[in-house]
């Protein structure tokens, strides 16, 4: 395998992780709106979207695969570029359960085993400190989940369900049957969250790795609180209220994320989890880029 497409940020991160950035023939058309972090990237010419790609620029490119999410873009993929010897990559890296073995795929499939098996334990070695904080803990707090547009929220299937349930939360959409379900202001008052997680980066203005201070952040999380009988809820009148970039969220970096998380939602752990030097160790480490920007929003 030595020419890839790569379409999804998720597994760019990974390839770049893995020290295998020079086998990127071809990008994802978005990667400008955050180029302070795909320096070598920005000038790779662009082949379209996670959820769309362009066959006939994919195609001139000549490349030995494409690499994509498990599910989109859909199986006809498969079948425009099988013609032409490309392959399809099918790996999600956004669900924390299944990260590890994906890595590790992809590790094999690149001759980066080492890198790969590197990666893997270093997402092994903090959940695991995750899970055995936890398991000294009872019962963690009831939690509300909303994504960047506001009321809908992520339910069982989703990787934001399992980033809450695996850092101890109990998602308050944990009874609802589709992924991410819409919900009104009235069912999240009457559910009375402990905490509110809002998943953002897309409404604050953009890449958190360019920003340089909270005041987005702040003024998000200022428009929650003032929500219409919000006075009400538990987060609320506690201040328990955070905001997180979308970058840490689910992903490659979701540990990041869950780190923060457990700090929220067991306000005693702080001394137990560091998520910003975690944070720095993986970017200067696997992603060889500076540690800057603004994540979350209040630590």
């Amino acid at each position: 395998m030595k020419r890839l497409v790569v379409i999804t940020s998720d597994a760019l991160e990974v390839i770049r992780s893995l020290g295998a950035s020079d086998l990127v023939a071809g990008v994802y058309s978005g990667i400008l709106k955050n180029s302070l972090f795909w320096p070598q990237f920005n000038d790779k010419p662009k082949m379209g979207t996670w959820k769309e790609i362009n066959y006939e620029q994919v195609v001139e490119l000549n490349p030995d695969a494409v690499l994509c999410y498990g599910s989109r873009p859909g199986v006809d993929m498969e079948k425009k570029l099988a013609p032409f010897g490309i392959q399809v990559i099918r790996l999600d890296f956004f669900k924390p359960a299944t990260l590890a073995k994906e890595v590790a795929i992809l590790g094999k499939i690149l001759g980066k085993e080492k890198e790969a098996a590197g990666l893997a334990a270093w997402y092994g070695d903090h959940l695991n400190h995750i899970h055995g904080f936890l398991e000294k803990r009872s019962a963690g707090p009831k939690v509300y989940i909303e994504g960047d547009s506001s009321y809908h929220t992520a339910a069982p299937g989703s990787g934001g369900h399992d980033m809450c349930v695996f850092s101890g939360g109990s998602n308050i959409a944990e009874v609802l049957s589709i992924p991410y379900p819409e919900v009104t202001s009235e069912w999240i008052v009457t559910a009375n969250p402990d905490v509110v997680v809002k998943v953002t980066t897309k409404s604050a203005g953009g890449s958190c790795y360019s920003m340089a201070d909270a005041r987005n952040f702040k003024a998000i999380r200022t428009g929650i609180m003032d929500r219409p009988a919000w006075s009400h809820i538990n987060a609320v009148k506690r201040g328990r209220i955070h905001l997180i970039a979308n970058e840490i969220w689910t992903g490659p970096r979701a540990v990041i994320g869950m780190y923060y998380l457990v700090k929220w939602f067991f306000p005693d752990a702080s001394q137990d989890f560091y998520p910003a030097g975690l944070h720095r160790e993986y970017l200067e480490k696997f992603q060889k880029i500076p540690y800057q920007g603004v994540y979350v929003y209040p630590e």
